[in-house]
């Protein structure tokens, strides 16, 4: 009978040691796809931040490539002129097909976190804290800010 006795206890013994070792292997798993999901956050995390870097270098340029097509000459080539339009469509297109789009802001109220006043003007035609002028085109990419429209607001008349 003690061999019977010491047999159950045996039993009892590795079964216990059986379901710990279960649980603790749940827990690993569960502490490994924590972070297998942490780095891929923060793999795409970086991606965003690196994107926005480059979109950020980028928009100058695109900036002046829009300030040439609107100074163009009179007696410009049309053929040349239509290129060069053609062209920088393209590269707008790029910039939107990941995710860069213009924040709109004339004739919005002005909003600080997508909008950097530089000035005010008087006027009676517009509410006040109102863009009406945009000085530079802002841009966001999907939903950060990558540059703020740079803008002048409305003010009343007389203030």
């Amino acid at each position: 009978m003690a061999t019977t006795t010491n047999l159950r206890t045996r039993i009892e013994q590795l079964e216990a040691e059986a379901e710990e070792a279960s649980k603790r292997y749940l827990r690993l798993a569960a502490d490994f796809d924590n972070y297998k999901k942490r780095v891929r956050q923060d793999q795409a995390d970086a991606q965003k931040q690196a994107n926005a870097e480059l979109i950020g270098k980028l928009l100058p340029v695109v900036d002046n490539l829009h300030r040439v097509l609107d100074s163009a000459p009179e007696g410009v080539e049309e053929a040349w002129l239509k290129g060069f339009q053609l062209t920088l469509q393209q590269l707008d297109d790029l910039l939107a097909a990941y995710g860069v789009v213009p924040i709109e802001a004339v004739g919005r109220p002005f909003d600080p976190t997508e909008h950097e006043a530089i000035g005010h003007e008087d006027s009676d035609e517009h509410p006040e804290d109102t863009v009406v002028t945009e000085i530079r085109k802002g841009y966001r990419l999907h939903d950060r800010v990558v540059r703020p429209a740079l803008v002048r607001v409305a003010r009343p008349v007389g203030d």
